[in-house]
């Protein structure tokens, strides 16, 4: 869910929410807190197991009241039983370490590409910026959720160096989303080509032999697949989606298509929390959970 559209400083290539581009999205303030637990309870009520909220921001800075309204939305959406990720820009330790108290259970902040090609896409921030991210989530105990963008521009050599970047971090991560270009017009990536099928599909295998605890994540683009296509995705190693009314400015699959899906491919959804690098990093306070609800049953 999309808690903060539009008006970011940053000048990534391929997004609409960049201040610097002239795009149909429209610049918004931080919403309030019910509507999003309304969406998290209709995502749950959907059978989502994970609640993605993304604000588009290069960071925390000056956000004070905003980080608050956010710490608080983590806090009743954790309280629903769900995974909660949010994706807020670059985070300092202190940031990481108060969105783990508040329950997040993961922090989205991709990579996007190699090192190498990542300086022809965004000038703003740097690759070793989004790695200081990912080391300040990773050292707070929330997992994380890299991966990247194809159809940026990028070539093989590139794909390759991006699977290889998230492979060599201190710890693989939970989650390595797999994010097909939708090119937006205004955006200075809007005349690419959609990248081609075939090139998707030997990006999910690689990454599933590279990275095999790894939740491999179809996401932006997936819409555009047939059924068949999104089969062959799966068969090579794909196991979680995006799911839901819209991405955050790009369109999505919605439930009850993914649910009619996933039923004539007989496949069965995680639980929330039954990945096992996430029940390790949320054993004591799963562990804490379990002990309340007992406690509760008990006469």
């Amino acid at each position: 869910m999309n808690i903060k559209t539009g008006g970011c400083t940053e000048d990534c290539s391929y997004c609409s929410q960049s201040s610097r581009y002239k795009t149909a999205t429209k610049a918004s303030r931080l919403i309030d807190i019910e509507p999003v637990l309304e969406a998290a309870r209709k995502a749950k009520e959907n059978g989502s197991t994970r609640f993605c909220m993304g604000a588009a921001w290069r960071d925390l800075a000056g956000r004070k009241s905003g980080f608050e309204r956010i710490l608080e939305m983590v806090r009743q959406v954790r309280g629903m039983g769900m995974e909660v990720c949010t994706t807020l820009g670059m985070l300092t330790p202190d940031q990481a370490r108060q969105l783990k108290e508040a329950g997040l259970t993961a922090y989205n902040h991709n990579l996007d590409t190699s090192r190498e090609f990542y300086p022809s896409v965004i000038t703003t921030r740097s690759y070793e910026d989004r790695l200081d991210t990912i080391g300040a989530v990773r050292d707070a105990g929330i997992s994380v959720c890299s991966g990247g963008i194809l159809g940026l521009g990028e070539n093989d050599k590139d794909r390759v160096g991006l699977i290889w970047e998230v492979s060599n971090l201190p710890e693989h991560p939970e989650s390595f989303p797999v994010n097909a270009l939708v090119p937006i017009p205004g955006t200075p990536l809007e005349n690419n080509d959609r990248v081609p099928y075939h090139t998707l599909l030997r990006t999910i295998s690689t990454a599933r032999i590279v990275l095999p605890q790894t939740i491999i994540r179809l996401a932006a683009g997936r819409n555009t697949l047939a059924e068949s296509e999104q089969a062959m995705c799966f068969m090579a190693g794909a196991n979680a989606v995006f799911t839901g009314e819209q991405m955050l400015t790009t369109p999505c699959s919605p439930w009850d298509e993914d649910k009619a899906m996933m039923e004539r491919l007989g496949l069965e959804g995680m639980q929330s929390f039954e990945q096992p690098n996430v029940a390790r990093k949320e054993g004591a306070r799963l562990e804490a959970t379990s002990e309340q609800t007992l406690g509760d049953a008990v006469p």
